[in-house]
């Protein structure tokens, strides 16, 4: 009867062993939340009408109620906003094509205050068309500054930007040379740039509270957005059109936001 009985435990530890490989295998195989998530597009089946159901880490992208972009329009003139303090300073540049957009990553030092809150400049992005409208309408290009404070928000200037064949912008001639023109790609701008050329002379602004608008879309976002255009040739913006034709998320609803206006 001990013959048997070793037979049997012996081939209950070996029913084992199969049942942990197969769970490891299982968990280097399937899909990681949160460390991995699903690639998406401006176009498509993975453009933006379906980002929240392309991956669950995506589910503000169309379950969110503060949702950015959205159209400028019906501001409400605030005489307690301040406005914004740039305190930006130039050097080196690293500029990335991650498939979506060129993105400029800044050295650190570069800060805004902005409704008492010290915010840090991270990185700076390319969109074409603008994605914010005012009343409807949409630029040529923007440009978003994106900024961290030592707790964690975020706020988002956005800088429209408009064709004026005569009237090139000193920023984008510096960078434009650089730019990686595959997906993937990163080139180093070694120059002295400051992201201060990116303002117009008029820092006025409309203000909200929105997201980030690409995906995961995470809210919390707090936006200013420039009132003043700034001017960009003809050829500026046609160098980077050729690299992404459209690289826009549409105008999402406001869900009754309050946006604001500094002057």
């Amino acid at each position: 009867m001990r013959f048997p009985a070793l037979a049997a435990f012996a081939l209950g530890l070996a029913t084992i062993a199969a049942q942990i490989t197969a769970a490891q295998t299982a968990s280097k195989t399937a899909p990681q939340t949160g460390s991995q998530t699903a690639p998406w597009s401006y176009k498509g089946k993975t453009g933006p009408v379906f980002w929240g159901k392309l991956d669950p880490a995506y589910r503000a992208c169309s379950r969110g109620q503060e949702q950015a972009p959205i159209d400028i329009r019906g501001a409400h003139l605030s005489k307690a906003l301040q406005p914004i303090e740039f305190h930006y300073i130039a050097g080196s540049i690293h500029l990335t094509n991650n498939g979506h957009t060129i993105v400029a990553q800044v050295n650190p030092g570069s800060f805004i205050v902005a409704g008492g809150v010290r915010y840090e400049l991270i990185e700076f992005s390319f969109h074409h068309p603008g994605e914010e409208a005012v009343k409807g309408r949409l630029t040529d290009m923007d440009v978003q500054l994106l900024h961290r404070s030592a707790d964690g928000r975020m706020a988002m200037v956005a800088v429209r930007l408009v064709e004026d064949p005569g009237n090139p912008n000193a920023v984008l001639a510096a960078l434009w040379p650089h730019l990686p023109r595959t997906a993937g790609a990163s080139q180093k701008v070694a120059d002295m740039v400051n992201p201060g050329g990116l303002l117009p002379a008029d820092c006025g602004y409309w203000t909200y509270v929105g997201s980030l608008t690409a995906p995961p879309c995470t809210e919390g976002v707090r936006w200013f957005v420039l009132e003043e255009p700034l001017s960009v040739s003809r050829v500026q913006w046609r160098v980077f059109a050729e690299l992404f034709p459209m690289n826009t998320r549409g105008l999402q609803d406001p869900h009754g936001r309050r946006i604001e206006a500094n002057e």
